[in-house]
C-alpha cells in the first residue's frame, strides 16, 4: 500500500484549539479533504495514499498563501521531492524527534495531483518558517 503519512502532532495545543470541522469534496469522488482542529487530511483510496497534517496555525496560514494554481505542478513536484529527501534524512538521523517524527513516503513515479502537491509544498514552507528550519 502506497501511503503518504505526515503527522506532526502537538497534542496540548491541539486540544486547546476549538475550530469547526469542515469537509471539502474535490471534483473527483475519490479525493476528500477534511479539516478538524487544525488537522488537514487528504486521501485518495484509488491511489491508496493519505496525508495528515496536524499543525496548529497551518490552516490560517495557508489562506494567506498564493492560490493553488499559482505554482505549476512540475515546480511543486520538484520542490516536494527535495523537501521530502531532506526531511527523511533528518528523520533517519534522529534529529529533533519532536519535529521529525516519521518519514514521508513520497514516490516520484506516482501522480498525486495538484492539490496534494500544493498542500505538501505549503506545509514544508510553513514548517521551515515556524520552526526556523532550512530543508
Amino acid at each position: 500500500m502506497r501511503s503518504i503519512l505526515l503527522i506532526i502532532a502537538f497534542s496540548v495545543a491541539l486540544y486547546s484549539c476549538n475550530t469547526n470541522k469542515t469537509t471539502i469534496e474535490g471534483d473527483s469522488d475519490t479525493i476528500s479533504q477534511t479539516t478538524t482542529n487544525d488537522t488537514i487530511r487528504i486521501s485518495n483510496e484509488e491511489l491508496e495514499y493519505e496525508i495528515i497534517i496536524v499543525e496548529v496555525g497551518f490552516d490560517a496560514w495557508l489562506v494567506t498563501q498564493p492560490p493553488m494554481g499559482h505554482y505549476g505542478l512540475n515546480y511543486l513536484e520538484n520542490k516536494n521531492r527535495l523537501f521530502v529527501i531532506e526531511y527523511n534524512i533528518r528523520v533517519s538521523e534522529n534529529r529533533n524527534h519532536l519535529l521529525y517524527e516519521q518519514a514521508i513516503n513520497y514516490e516520484s513515479v506516482v501522480h498525486y495531483g495538484l492539490e496534494v502537491n500544493y498542500l505538501l509544498y505549503n506545509y514544508f514552507v510553513y514548517f521551515q518558517h515556524k520552526y526556523n528550519q532550512k530543508l
